[in-house]
């Protein structure tokens, strides 16, 4: 098994970027999730309620963050140390650091709401919920519950045979699962649910629970359109406790660098 595929999402619920390689720390993957999109009143924008965030693709550029979309100049951002801090709603934060007048402005216009970004200032200050599979001193950015989102291909192709038989037309892109590790390889679909831990070349990792799905995975960032799958599908197969389920949440046990290419090991 190896790493096929790796994922860096500099802003919450925007698009992302493919990378080659990657330092990982307590945190998860460097620059990963360091930006998000909140209202007037500093809680979260989701791109299952609003779905022009999926047309907004951000990339790390230096220290700070480039952020394109459709019919819009591009705009550059450095990251805002010193910024005001402005209350945010997400849980463990508190606060996180306004990007600024300008990043407001363009992103208001994009989207075509009245909205503020904000940058996490210091990763570590954010604990992981025990709810999650967090244990003291794990720490996480603004992902929703873990650091690092696996997936795996032959997973991937098991729900694809699936959606077949069901009628629900082509193959799903693994980009609509948001992961941060994609593996590939010798192995059974869905091994990684029974995974305890696993070595991503120098990189060890801990599973912390299955991730459940919701509605994002059924949003095209092409066309903004939504279709019933892959949640259709998952809800034939992959339903239990009242939720749908694809892919694993992991914490690193330690620092380090994976690159797509490095093996992959259960321990």
């Amino acid at each position: 098994m190896i790493v096929s595929d790796l994922w860096r999402y500099p802003v919450k619920s925007l698009g992302g970027e493919r990378l080659r390689e990657a330092r990982v720390d307590r945190w998860g993957i460097g620059g990963d999730r360091r930006w998000m999109v909140v209202d007037r009143s500093g809680e979260k924008l989701w791109a299952g309620e609003f779905r022009q965030l999926a047309a907004v693709s951000a990339v790390q550029a230096g220290g700070g963050v480039r952020l394109s979309a459709p019919g819009h100049p591009e705009l550059l951002l450095d990251e805002p140390i010193g910024g005001e801090r402005v209350e945010v709603g997400l849980r463990g934060v508190g606060y996180a650091v306004a990007a600024g007048d300008a990043a407001d402005a363009w992103l208001s216009a994009v989207l075509g709401l009245d909205v503020r970004l904000v940058w996490l200032d210091e990763p570590a200050r954010r604990p992981m919920s025990e709810r999650h599979g967090g244990r003291p001193g794990d720490v996480l950015s603004f992902a929703d519950a873990a650091p690092l989102l696996l997936t795996t291909m032959p997973s991937l192709r098991q729900l694809d045979a699936w959606i077949a038989e069901n009628g629900g037309g082509g193959p799903v892109p693994m980009t609509r699962f948001r992961p941060n590790l994609v593996v590939d390889g010798e192995m059974a679909a869905f091994a990684e649910d029974g995974w305890s831990e696993v070595r991503v070349g120098e990189v060890r990792f801990r599973f912390a629970e299955t991730c459940d799905r919701c509605a994002v995975t059924t949003l095209d960032p092409a066309t903004g359109r939504t279709a019933k799958e892959p949640i259709r599908t998952l809800a034939k197969h992959r339903r239990w406790d009242g939720n749908v389920w694809f892919g694993v949440r992991v914490v690193p046990v330690g620092p380090g660098t994976i690159s797509v290419g490095d093996p992959v090991q259960p321990i």
